[in-house]
């Protein structure tokens, strides 16, 4: 299954880099989501298998999406973070109509 890292604390205008390692082989569709507390699990971005990549309108300009074939890993890159980006961030990682969910790595944007 996946699993998720990158996260921790970093102030408004900070970035950090998350990562997926997928756990799976040949996995087709990466997508990120988030939950903050509180609220509703929200999708984030999505790379196909093709390379293709979608964001959220929240996120689009500030995060970037990608994944490295080689390693079978995926990456958010997420630059300006706001206080309202702060929640768990989730990989799901999909394959032949199943999906595979990671446990989520926690990002916290405060001064």
């Amino acid at each position: 299954h996946p699993v998720e890292s990158g996260g921790g604390l970093v102030q408004p205008g900070g970035s950090l880099r998350l990562s997926c390692a997928a756990g799976i082989l040949n996995f087709e569709d990466m997508v990120w989501y988030r939950q903050g507390p509180g609220k509703q699990r929200e999708w984030v971005a999505v790379i196909t298998k093709d390379g293709n990549t979608d964001y959220a309108d929240s996120v689009k300009g500030r995060f970037t999406i990608s994944r490295d074939y080689a390693e079978n890993t995926g990456y958010l890159q997420m630059n300006n973070l706001k206080p309202e980006d702060s929640a768990l961030y989730l990989c799901n990682c999909r394959r032949a109509m199943a999906n595979y969910w990671g446990q989520g790595t926690q990002v916290t944007v405060a001064s």
